[in-house]
């Protein structure tokens, strides 16, 4: 056979493998990579969607939790994973908008090395802080934050996540003088707070909701635009003197690039059948998620407008990760 139809022979038997891989897919339980450690929004949102995911699939999920550097070890790990629908990982603002900015080097592109599957919702951060702590919103914690001026520490999932330039972005507009403590994930900051050992923490609602209604932490103040139904309570930033301010992640899934479409396709159609499921809707929504369900397309232009607004956000603090 002459070098030619070698070549093409060989593209005609790759391409019909792929297409008998994604008719039979799954064949397998799914990966899926949580970029933190248990005990934070990561584990509430892939806890709250992969079983039914699953039911839809027909296989089950299982739920890889990976914290540390950032979330960029479990983004590394994903990008470099086989591109065959079974790895999958809960992408954050922090993972791709953030990091695409603040790190120096990166092992893999945050761009060019993931396949969106499709946006789960968006939702706000809330800074809390441990019970005794005397100050109850922000302006009271920024007055405090001087009266102590160095000793007022704040709990967050991570250099770089989304918990922590929240609290960045505060400082710029109040002035306030806190400290970071980067954990490996908000769980172990946040039980860090409620014991008192740090006075202050920073998470997204979905993960905090408990611990505000058990009153083992104190909230400060919510990062929404308005209220939210997960904490009607709990004032916004906006409303306790800092208007315009706001601080919400947004939450999707992604593939290694290089994905077959039909196997995103499928994934992505799931996904958004199962946050149609009323127990998963009531799950989110009821603690502060607000849903934005879509096709990959919308995730990658969100990821796209999101990672250059947060450029700036990130140069304008001097933050950098070499």
């Amino acid at each position: 056979m002459r070098p030619g139809l070698k070549v093409f022979a060989a593209v005609l038997l790759a391409t019909a493998a792929a297409c008998a891989g994604a008719q039979n897919y799954p064949s397998k339980p799914i990966r899926m990579v949580v970029p933190f450690a248990p005990g934070g929004t990561g584990e509430f949102l892939s806890r709250s969607i992969t079983p039914r995911m699953g039911e839809l699939l027909g296989q089950q999920f299982i739920v890889d939790f990976r914290g540390g550097a950032g979330t960029t070890l479990a983004a590394g790990l994903v990008a470099n994973a086989p591109a065959d629908g079974y790895t999958t990982f809960i992408q954050t603002l922090t993972s791709h908008a953030i990091n695409d900015t603040l790190y120096t080097r990166l092992s893999y592109n945050t761009r060019r090395d993931f396949a969106p599957i499709g946006l789960i919702g968006v939702i706000p951060i809330v800074l809390g802080a441990h019970p005794s702590l005397p100050a109850r919103n922000p302006k009271e914690l920024v007055a405090l934050s001087h009266a102590r001026k160095g000793s007022l520490n704040f709990g967050s999932a991570g250099i770089g996540t989304s918990s922590h330039f929240a609290v960045e972005l505060f400082k710029l507009v109040s002035k306030a003088d806190l400290t970071h403590i980067p954990y490996k994930g908000a769980g172990p900051a946040t039980i860090d707070a409620m014991a008192g050992f740090i006075p202050l923490v920073v998470d997204a609602i979905t993960s905090m909701k408990p611990h505000l209604d058990g009153g083992k932490i104190k909230g400060i103040a919510i990062g929404s635009a308005q209220r939210s139904e997960g904490a009607p309570n709990l004032a916004t930033f906006a409303e306790s003197g800092y208007p315009g301010f706001e601080a919400s992640s947004w939450w999707g899934i992604l593939a290694p690039a290089r994905t077959p479409v039909a196997m995103v396709t499928r994934l992505n159609s799931e996904l958004n059948r199962a946050m149609e499921d009323s127990g998963v809707r009531t799950r989110l929504v009821s603690h502060g998620t607000t849903i934005t369900a879509g096709p990959p397309a919308k995730a990658t232009e969100l990821l796209e407008s999101e990672t250059e607004k947060w450029a700036k956000v990130v140069k304008a603090t001097g933050a950098r990760v070499d």
